[in-house]
Order: C-alpha cells, then structure tokens, then sequence
C-alpha cells in the first residue's frame, strides 16, 4: 500500500510542477497579446475617428463657402488633434510602448480650433466661412 500512496504522491507532484511551467510561459504570452489587441483597437478606433472628419472636411469643401456640417466620432484615449501638410494627424500611444502617427490627407488648408482631446465622444463641427479662409473643425466633447 505505501508504494501505491508514493506513487499517487509523484504524480501529483509532477502535475504541479507541469502546471507551473505551463502557466509560467502562457501568462507573458497572454499579457503582450492582450497588449497588442488593445493598441490595435485604439489605433483603428482613432483611424475611424479622424477619416470620418476629414470626410465631412470634403464634403463642407464641396459644397463650397458657407457650408457647415457636423459628426459626431469616439477617441478612445488622450491626445491632440492636429493639422500639417495637407493632412489631419493624431498621436496614438500604444500601450506596448511608442506613438503611432495616424493621419489622413485634406484637400484644403484646415485650422483645428480645441484639438486636445481625452477618451470619449465628441461633436465635430465643420464649417468654411468664407473661400479665402481655411476650413474651420471644432471639437466639443458631449
């Protein structure tokens, strides 16, 4: 019988031991996984936020001065919206380290009036006054 017992002993042992060194290699694994799904959902929530305003940018151009519209997007997180070279740009900091530049090109000049912005919805109103002046994006969070 106590052979029996010493046996039974070993292998729960050993299936301790096995479950340590699984559960020592899978949890990083999961950690950085995890990681990297979040900076993907940001960076794509972000995308979306920032092609949906320089699509309603086209479509006040297009309609010419005097047209106005307004959207309303999510920004997952802190940051600044801004203008440069023809292109609306956001900084997304990822959580595994770094910034990600995300931007989408404008077909005219726009000036960003309130580009700080932290995590949550906001209404965007675009207007173009007049055709000499840029367009005009304003960021009120609701």
């Amino acid at each position: 019988m106590d052979l029996k017992g010493q046996v039974s002993a070993e292998y729960l042992l050993l299936s301790l031991i096995f479950l340590i060194i699984i559960g020592s290699i899978t949890v990083p694994l999961v950690g950085r996984s995890i990681s990297s799904s979040l900076d993907i959902s940001s960076t794509s929530d972000v995308k979306f936020a920032i092609n949906s305003i320089t699509n309603a940018v086209g479509v006040v151009y297009a309609n010419g001065p005097g047209a106005k519209r307004t959207i309303n997007v999510y920004f997952p997180l802190p940051s600044t919206l801004s203008y440069a070279s023809n292109t609306i740009q956001m900084q997304v900091p990822l959580q595994s380290g770094g910034n990600k530049l995300i931007s989408s090109n404008v077909p005219i000049p726009v000036f960003i009036n309130n580009g700080a912005v932290v995590r949550g919805n906001y209404n965007v109103e675009v207007t173009w006054t007049s055709g000499t002046s840029p367009i005009t994006v304003t960021l009120t969070a609701t």
